[in-house]
């Protein structure tokens, strides 16, 4: 059934139009950054007629831009507002410099994560070439399961939410393979008592990462920081103890007072 919008802008399913504008700007991702309004339409589900509506006004706004073929893409309105993110922004101008010195000793991919609710957002990645290819951009969101920066920021998030988490159906992608409470349990465990993560997948390339927890001066996972590379080229057990003392050194910072990347932080 078709909903209809009444005067003010409130759908009459009772959606508020706020939450419609980010269903739109929502079904944008990595392998679709423009799309025509139909197609934004489809993978929005909203009317044909409420996403032109829609993105008309968020165009004006600079959220969206309307290319020269009709396509819509993301404006560059929404970078001003992410760089303005204090877990984005601060955190990155502490651990940045840092991030340039393992980048540099190991010549691999060097990233940035923190946890939003129940997803990893990698907020800043210094890349290498020829280190292989690395699955997520910045700005994407990560599993916090079946990836070495997930299982970090998991491993030292709250009781109460890591049980919330391991009730779910939970699978290894891009196999899809099942992943039992029991083993994710089992290796959150392992996680909190060695203090990093080594992980290694066959898809869709060989690779392998190694992960370190960021903490705040409250003592709470503020970040993690991993090294990623083609798997034969990184020796995750010999970087090791750079990719420690590299967050050790970002955790000393943030606790001596420097910008506070928790602002805000998801609860759990």
């Amino acid at each position: 059934m078709t909903t209809t919008t009444r005067r003010g802008g409130r759908p009459a399913s009772g959606e508020p139009v706020l939450d419609r504008a980010f269903r739109l700007l929502d079904a944008f991702t990595d392998a679709e950054t423009s799309m025509t309004l139909t197609r934004l339409s489809d993978r929005a589900g909203i009317p044909l007629s409420s996403t032109l509506r829609l993105a008309q006004h968020l165009s004006r706004l600079g959220a969206l831009e309307r290319r020269s073929d009709g396509t819509f893409t993301m404006g560059l309105r929404m970078l001003e507002y992410a760089a303005l993110a204090p877990r984005g922004h601060g955190l990155r101008a502490i651990a940045l410099p840092y991030m340039e010195d393992l980048h540099r000793a190991s010549r691999q991919h060097v990233q940035l994560a923190v946890r939003e609710k129940d997803e990893g957002v990698i907020v800043e990645r210094l890349s290498a070439p020829g280190a292989g290819k690395v699955l997520y951009h910045v700005g994407a969101r990560v599993p916090l399961h079946g990836t070495g920066l997930g299982l970090v920021l998991l491993a030292h998030s709250r009781p109460e939410f890591q049980e919330s988490y391991l009730q779910r159906e939970l699978f290894l992608e891009p196999e899809h393979i099942p992943l039992a409470a029991v083993d994710l349990r089992t290796q959150l465990h392992e996680v909190r008592t060695s203090g990093v993560v080594h992980m290694a997948r066959a898809l869709p390339e060989p690779a392998a990462s190694v992960a370190a927890p960021i903490f705040d001066r409250s003592g709470d996972c503020a970040a993690v920081i991993s090294v990623v590379g083609a798997d034969g080229s990184l020796d995750t057990r010999m970087l090791e103890p750079a990719v420690v003392a590299i967050a050790r050194a970002i955790s000393r910072d943030l606790a001596r007072g420097g910008r506070d990347p928790q602002a805000g932080r998801s609860p759990g």
